[in-house]
Formats: C-alpha cells, sequence, structure tokens
C-alpha cells in the first residue's frame, strides 16, 4: 500500500481490496470513536488494543511508512530517468488488478453496470483536470492531507495523483519526505504535519462513511471503484508528452501531459515486459491474499 500511495495514479485502497484486507482495515479506522477515547482515558490499554484492531492497524502501518520513506527517493530517481518503465510497471499492476476487484461483486445487473460506468467517467473526470500551482498555506496543507488521505483508501482513486492536480505532490512527496528521511525536520515538519493533521481527520471521517456504505450497497460500492480502477489506467498511461510548464524556485515545473501512442521500437518491447512483470507481481499479491486464512 506505502509503495502504490507513492506513485500518482496508483491506489493503495486498491491494494488493499484485491488483497482481502480492504473491509478489515475500513472497520479498524471507524473504530477510533468516543468508546475508544472512553477506554484510553480510563488508561484500559489491553481493551482498547483489542476494541481498535491495534495490531493490524501497527503492521500496515510501519509497511506503509518504510515504504514510502524508502521508495521517495527511489521512485525520484526512477521518473527522472526511466518515466516509462516505471509508469508501465505500475499500469501492468492496475490492469491486473480490474477483474480481481470487479469479481468481488456478488451479481451484476444494470444498475451495477451504471455505477461502474458512474466511476469510469469520475476517473477519466479527474484524469483531464488541470493541475494547480504549489501552495504551502497552512490550512491549504490540511486541506491537501484531508483529499489525499480519503483517496489513498477508495480503491482505484490515487491520493498521489490528488495531490498532483492540486500542486502539491512534489513539495509533500517528494520534497518533504525526502528532508525528512535525511532528518531536516527544520524543512519537513512545517510541511508534514498540517498534512498528517488533516490525513488524520480524513481518514476516520472517511472510514465511517465507507463501513456503512458497505454494509448497505455492497455490489454498488465495488462497482463504482472497479470503475475508478479502470479510468486510473488513463492517468497512469506510460508515454506522454509534457504540457504547459512554469518556473519555481529557478526549476521547471511540468503542470500538465498528453498520453499519446507509443512508437515501435525496443523501448516499447521493455516496457511491455515491464508490464506483464507488473501484472504477474499483482496476480500474486491477490493469490496470497486470497489463500491466507481468515
Amino acid at each position: 500500500m506505502g509503495a502504490a500511495n507513492v506513485v500518482p495514479g496508483v491506489s493503495g485502497g486498491t491494494v488493499a481490496f484485491i488483497t482481502g484486507i480492504y473491509e478489515r482495515l475500513i472497520n479498524a479506522l471507524k473504530s477510533f470513536d468516543f468508546k475508544a477515547i472512553k477506554l484510553l482515558g480510563s488508561f484500559k490499554v489491553k481493551e482498547f488494543i483489542a476494541h481498535v484492531d491495534f495490531w493490524f492497524l501497527a503492521a500496515l502501518g510501519a509497511g506503509v511508512m518504510t515504504s514510502v520513506l524508502t521508495l521517495a527517493k527511489a521512485l525520484e530517481i526512477g521518473f527522472e530517468k526511466y518515466p516509462i518503465y516505471v509508469a508501465a510497471l505500475f499500469f501492468g499492476l492496475i490492469a491486473a488488478s480490474i477483474p480481481s476487484v470487479g469479481k468481488m461483486v456478488k451479481k451484476w445487473s444494470l444498475s451495477r453496470f451504471v455505477a461502474l460506468a458512474a466511476g469510469l467517467a469520475i476517473a477519466l473526470c479527474l484524469a483531464f483536470t488541470p493541475s494547480a500551482s504549489e501552495n504551502t498555506n497552512l490550512l491549504y496543507l490540511m486541506l491537501c492531507g484531508v483529499v489525499a488521505m480519503c483517496s489513498m483508501i477508495i480503491p482505484g482513486v490515487s491520493g498521489s495523483f490528488v495531490l498532483l492536480l492540486m500542486g502539491n505532490y512534489q513539495l509533500i512527496m517528494i520534497a518533504s519526505v525526502n528532508k525528512l528521511r535525511e532528518g531536516d525536520l527544520a524543512e519537513s515538519l512545517p510541511i508534514l504535519l498540517p498534512v498528517g493533521v488533516g490525513a488524520v481527520v480524513g481518514l476516520i471521517a472517511l472510514s465511517h462513511f465507507l463501513s456503512w456504505l458497505f454494509k448497505r450497497f455492497h455490489d454498488i460500492a465495488v462497482s463504482v471503484i472497479t470503475g475508478f480502477v479502470a479510468g486510473s489506467l488513463v492517468i497512469i498511461w506510460p508515454w506522454k508528452t509534457p504540457g504547459e510548464t512554469i518556473l519555481k524556485n529557478g526549476e521547471e515545473k511540468i503542470l500538465s501531459y498528453t498520453n499519446h501512442l507509443p512508437q515501435i521500437d525496443t523501448q516499447l518491447a521493455i516496457a511491455v515486459v515491464v508490464i506483464l512483470l507488473g501484472a504477474g507481481v499483482m496476480l500474486g499479491v491477490e493469490k496470497l491474499g486470497s489463500t491466507k486464512p481468515e
């Protein structure tokens, strides 16, 4: 999930969904309620740990944070030197996950197909929305945290891509995370702390809504998510032409891209192999998730 969340166009929620931990994750996040506060305030630590599924969240959170901190630099280099191959890997991951998500709909019907089309349309609208410019305002950083975390736990909606649209992906996911990893707290914390506060608020609020949604309208929700996942292929399409740019702090920043068809050459052959590799990894992850005992 951490690896997926770092890459614009890839959703950590999709990984959670196909590995079978998604609803447990939502219910665990939802459990941070007044009862949890009361148990913690009464120093009933054992009961609190059981109530919030603490060890599950701790293991998952440790994996996500480790992945974000270690992959941020690697992906920065990868996107700079091998952008097509990095995008191709995640294109394969997403493409292979679509059938896995779709088969979780218990019974397909007209309403389910309409929901799938709606999810696809929303994802495509996001794909062609122009990016905003970078903004370090405290309230805007908190809003970035709220929106990005909400989209991170919705399968098919990429939190990193939403940050890209809001203009703060480079600031938050690359520059600040790398500064934190290097121990530069003075530069990283003023950015990451408000984003973190917003993320916690968004996470807890959305988990209650998603838990209710899955209980009442499971197949409709999964159908919309399938559309989201399919539509995100447009976002992560490996072959792009840079569009509008701006000059920021002496560096040229790209605000938009235009997708194009690839040329038939060695680069395409390698990219296809990488796509198949990504698909194979996702199918392996799905098999691991489906064979693990409840």
